[in-house]
């Protein structure tokens, strides 16, 4: 009977948790300094559950963070099962340029966090670095796509997504800009 009462209690607790990284994904890229009593009262949870979860604001936008670059990673796998390599890295670089556009507030919301004297270091890209390189490995073995590629310097050659301003109509920038990474990654490659 207590195994039953504690399953309860943790999924509970997880469906709290997700409310609460629902709700500050979308009033921290609304504002990047949103309240957090604003944030939980979105999420429809109690400070004290607030707290119990996240209990500074570093604490909260780090894990976001965290988690939104997870899940962008996470599609890298899942358009390889579904599409030919060169078209799952393509319609990767839209999804990542999309992350990148939509959650503007959001990196302001990390500048924040992580930019004050003593305070958390911003999280690395490991996630996406390991995803873009599933992506180039099987499109270098399918040979459509120039030989020796890392990730490094492909994350380099798509930066310029950043510099695009997420408030402009950014799509058709940010597609020309992506379109010609890739046709730079095709040239050369053994299969053309």
């Amino acid at each position: 009977m207590q195994e039953k009462k504690d399953a309860a209690l943790r999924s509970d607790a997880r469906r709290n948790r997700e409310r609460i990284l629902e709700a500050a994904v979308a009033e921290l890229t609304r504002c990047p300094d949103a309240p957090l009593s604003a944030i939980a009262r979105k999420a429809g949870v109690g400070q004290g559950t607030f707290y119990r979860n996240f209990p500074h604001r570093e604490a909260l936008v780090l894990e976001i963070y965290r988690y939104e670059m997870q899940q962008v990673a996470d599609t890298a796998a899942q358009l390889l099962e579904t599409r030919e390599p060169d078209r799952a890295l393509r319609e990767w670089m839209d999804r990542l340029a999309r992350f990148a556009m939509t959650k503007a507030g959001l990196a302001d919301a990390i500048r924040l966090a992580t930019g004050r004297p003593g305070g958390p270091a911003k999280p690395g890209h490991a996630p996406v670095t390991s995803a873009a390189g599933l992506l180039l490995r099987a499109n270098e073995q399918a040979g459509t796509i120039r030989p020796g590629v890392s990730p490094d310097d492909f994350l380099l050659a798509i930066a310029g997504l950043w510099q695009i301003d997420p408030r402009s109509d950014w799509q058709p920038r940010a597609t020309r800009l992506l379109d010609l990474v890739m046709d730079g990654l095709r040239a050369g490659a053994p299969g053309r």
